[in-house]
């Protein structure tokens, strides 16, 4: 008997390699899945301007990271991963301009409004055309994030994520290299419990964040990257140990040996550094 209806996901049409570059920009359940890249040593950048929840912050974000690139004379992401969160935005009245962070200021001085399919999908493909000035050759995730909006009452949330779901469609269909990732279709599908959601029960706990971690690795991660993964994980491990003693002979001696894994590593495969 089958206790779930898993999500089918074919496979990419690129594949992620070890120690990437890479670009996470969104909710925060792109910082829960971007840091999960840092932790296992892509070279990613996680938010760099902190949570971003709909399309038009992402753009925003996608502005000022290229701009840095660009006056730094950087190495731009192979992949990117823009993970939606919702449609609403808030306009400061004073400008006019939609604000990123709304920075605890009265409610009077902003508007609330939804951007619509084809706002989303404006700002979505102007982010990744700003993306392909410094690296035509970036390829795209686009996600929606698994996480409802309570504040909106659960019908809202769901209407805001059905926009997002609708645009990001529409930018898939007009890129090459651009990939939806159910995300979203994982949570509310296959892990259809609320044994998989954190005390709030909105956002996904960590069990559901490792799954869904381990379902963008079958779908993106190239066999070098498993094999790199397999690798790094026992090392990881044992930088992680916390000795009791931890100047005694012993502990230098595993201290050495981690070390000297981590060196075959670095000079096994580009990219991998260690702090």
């Amino acid at each position: 008997m089958q206790f779930s209806t898993p999500v089918n996901i074919p496979l990419a049409g690129f594949s992620i390699e070890p120690c990437e570059r890479m670009l996470f920009v969104g909710s925060c359940f792109a910082d829960n899945i971007g840091q999960r890249f840092v932790a296992d040593k892509f070279r990613a950048v996680v938010n760099p301007d902190g949570v971003m929840y709909n399309p038009a912050s992402i753009l925003h974000t996608v502005d000022r990271y290229v701009d840095r690139l660009e006056a730094e004379d950087a190495e731009a992401p192979r992949t990117a991963v823009f993970t939606l969160g919702t449609n609403h935005v808030y306009i400061l009245n004073e400008t006019g301009e939609i604000v990123d962070n709304c920075r605890k200021r009265p409610q009077r001085l902003f508007t609330e409004r939804e951007l619509t399919v084809d706002e989303c999908a404006e700002y979505l493909c102007r982010a990744i055309g700003r993306l392909r000035s410094v690296n035509p050759d970036v390829r795209v995730v686009l996600t929606v994030s698994p996480i409802r909006y309570a504040k909106y009452g659960f019908h809202g949330s769901q209407l805001s994520k059905a926009v997002l779901l609708l645009a990001a469609d529409k930018v898939v269909r007009g890129h090459d290299m651009v990939e939806y990732f159910p995300a979203y279709e994982i949570v509310n599908d296959e892990l259809r419990d609320y044994r998989f959601y954190r005390e709030d029960m909105l956002h996904p706990s960590d069990q559901a964040v490792e799954y869904i971690w381990q379902r963008f690795g079958d779908t993106y991660f190239s066999e070098h990257t498993r094999s790199f993964l397999e690798e790094w994980r026992p090392v990881k491990a044992a930088l992680g140990h916390r000795p009791f003693n931890a100047d005694s002979e012993e502990h230098k001696e595993f201290l050495r040996k981690t070390m000297e894994k981590a060196d075959a590593l670095k000079a096994k495969y580009k990219g991998f550094e260690m702090p």
